[in-house]
């Protein structure tokens, strides 16, 4: 339920259980976790998904049997923010819950108009994974970072754009070309080289 495919240093990685929402289950997060720990000689890795949800997050029936808590979250959010090459979340649609930590650990994020971003942990009486409140702060500030933890809401990724949750918001078939075009300068530099500009940046 998670493809990948590598053409040169560009890796897309896609969620692709559409009929559930590409609700992640532990097996999807467990590979999705070996493909960001993988991708260190990667120039860009984008994660995007299959149909009109990114992500719903956590899989209801897995989430009885402790997803909610498990490290597979913080491994993976980990890894991508890790990574030495480029990464972008390229959202084909809503990105919920669980699934919004793999997002804000992305270096860009894409979005398509229409779609939704929320993280309903107040709603649901879990606590979000430890990294996602500081990097979702770090890029809305701590207001509109309660605004989505605290008050629940579900943010237009237009609304996203304007608060700098979302880099470009952009048609559904331009979605991966856009992020294939940001890619390209790295995609032509030395692996070397993209570590060590991107290390410059806090």
């Amino acid at each position: 339920m998670i493809a990948l495919e590598r053409c040169g240093g560009f890796w897309t990685a896609r969620i692709t259980r559409p009929e559930r929402a590409n609700a992640l289950t532990p097996e999807m997060l467990e590979r999705l976790c070996e493909i960001a720990e993988d991708a260190q000689e990667a120039r860009a890795l984008v994660l995007t998904g299959e149909g009109p949800v990114f992500s719903a997050g956590a899989d209801l029936e897995a989430v009885r049997t402790g997803l909610a808590t498990s490290p597979l979250w913080e491994r993976l959010s980990a890894a991508i923010a890790a990574l030495p090459g480029l990464s972008i979340a390229a959202l084909n649609g809503t990105a919920a819950g669980g699934a919004l930590g793999m997002v804000l650990a992305c270096d860009l994020r894409l979005a398509v108009p229409g779609a939704r971003i929320f993280y309903p942990v107040m709603k649901l009486g879990f606590l979000p994974q430890p990294s996602d409140p500081v990097r979702l702060a770090r890029l809305v500030g701590p207001a509109r970072a309660k605004m989505i933890l605290l008050a629940g809401q579900k943010v237009p990724v237009e609304e996203a754009r304007d608060w700098g949750l979302v880099d470009r918001v952009v048609p559904a078939e331009a979605l991966l070309p856009t992020a294939r075009a940001l890619a390209a300068d790295c995609l032509g530099a030395e692996a070397a080289h993209v570590r060590a500009i991107k290390a410059l940046i806090p």
